[in-house]
């Protein structure tokens, strides 16, 4: 009996799932790296990726730049906007995706903003990223009631469409991660992504709730600002997800090699701990 195209994309395990069950059996937790595909270039992007998972990188995210980024601070606007300065489009970012999956085995997701979706077309912009060899979706401005379409066309396309709850979502985070897949990206604060000294909400609080509602995998972000951060809340967590920290040193270092060097010994010191 011959297996639907469905059944053949259900019975493969998505990378993000076999990267989390992975670590569990050795009792270590994921570190999610970050950064603004094309800043400040898409070749860099794509070896940055590379010295990150050499780094110790277990996911990354690969921003995909846009004009708005509502939860975004000022550090990886900037990094949007010089990624968008240098003309970089999503084909740019597609099939630098398919020559980084071409060398690398890596979970790589996506975050995304709902318009740069809908203006490229979700469903070719989902087939595409497919293609490439995306795993995972991220959309932070996607309004909860707003994302059958999007959600139906991920399944459709094997890519995981990860939730993303906040501190202030409460009774809303059984709703958001109904059906959810990957993981549940756990904003750590209130506000936009930032570096920051300090992080006053309670996360195991918070993290005893999200559990509360679903089994997936909790990764938390926005805000962790080096290994000192990640090691105090990795024992609430299953993953730890770093962005503005590494933009900022990309945008600090005054040449390639700089870049590379100093963000693969900062995730190594981040994973030492984690």
């Amino acid at each position: 009996m011959m297996l639907s195209s469905v059944e053949v994309n259900n019975a493969r395990e998505n990378r993000i799932d076999k990267k989390f069950n992975e670590l569990k059996k050795k009792g270590r937790k994921a570190l999610i790296a970050f950064i603004t595909a094309g800043d400040p270039d898409i070749n860099i992007t794509i070896n940055l990726v590379y010295k990150m998972v050499e780094g110790g990188a277990d996911i990354i995210e690969i921003g995909i730049p846009y004009s708005d980024p509502l939860a975004d601070g000022p550090i990886i606007q900037a990094s949007s906007a010089r990624a968008l300065k240098k003309g970089t489009k999503i084909d740019d970012i597609m099939s630098a995706v398919n020559i980084i999956r071409q060398n690398t085995d890596v979970p790589l997701v996506y975050l995304a903003y709902y318009n740069s979706i809908y203006k490229y077309g979700m469903e070719k912009f989902l087939k595409n990223a497919k293609d490439s060899g995306i795993d995972g979706l991220i959309i932070p401005d996607l309004p909860l009631e707003e994302r059958k379409d999007i959600k139906e066309l991920s399944e459709k396309h094997d890519i995981y469409l990860i939730p993303l709850v906040a501190p202030t979502s409460n009774d809303r985070i059984k709703k958001i991660c109904e059906n959810g897949k990957g993981f549940v990206y756990c904003v750590s604060t209130k506000g936009v992504t930032g570096v920051r000294n300090s992080i006053e909400t309670d996360i195991e609080k918070y993290m005893d709730l999200v559990s509360k509602y679903t089994d997936l995998p909790k990764a938390i972000g926005f805000g962790i600002s080096g290994p000192e951060m990640a090691k105090k809340f990795a024992p609430y967590c299953d993953g730890i997800i770093i962005g503005s920290a590494i933009v900022k040193m990309i945008s600090d270092s005054r040449n390639n090699d700089e870049i590379f060097d100093s963000v693969a010994n900062f995730i190594s010191s981040v994973k030492e701990v984690i």
